[in-house]
């Protein structure tokens, strides 16, 4: 059995260039970020898990989303964050230069506090 880290190095050398650099720039802002967090696939994309989904790397055909399950429940003093659903946001990256690396790995920083907070 592959090592998911195999798996999700497979799945982003997959994507089209552009998606592969936002793609690893995502991930390893992640890994630094929320250390605890185990990376798995699911729903066929790169997710990060805590006690819970925490957030997932989606790709589309013309940029990359950074999903956060629990997203309407950050603080997000930049809004960057997207969407209309009961729970889950997303930051839509269109090129690896519009990566707005602060204010990301805090939004990142902030759904792992809200993940590790459901278990108290």
């Amino acid at each position: 059995m592959p090592k998911t880290a195999d798996v999700v190095d497979r799945f982003i050398q997959k994507m089209d260039a552009e998606q592969q650099e936002i793609a690893r720039i995502l991930r390893g802002m992640i890994r630094k970020a929320a250390q605890s967090l185990d990376e798995a696939i699911k729903w066929g994309h790169p997710c990060y898990v805590g006690i819970g989904n925490v957030c997932s790397i989606m790709p589309y055909p013309d940029h990359v989303n950074l999903v956060f399950f629990r997203g309407t429940e950050l603080h997000d003093p930049d809004q960057l964050l997207e969407g209309t659903g009961k729970g889950m946001r997303h930051v839509k990256i269109w090129s690896a230069k519009d990566i707005r690396k602060r204010p990301i790995t805090d939004l990142i920083r902030s759904a792992v506090s809200v993940d590790q907070e459901s278990a108290v």
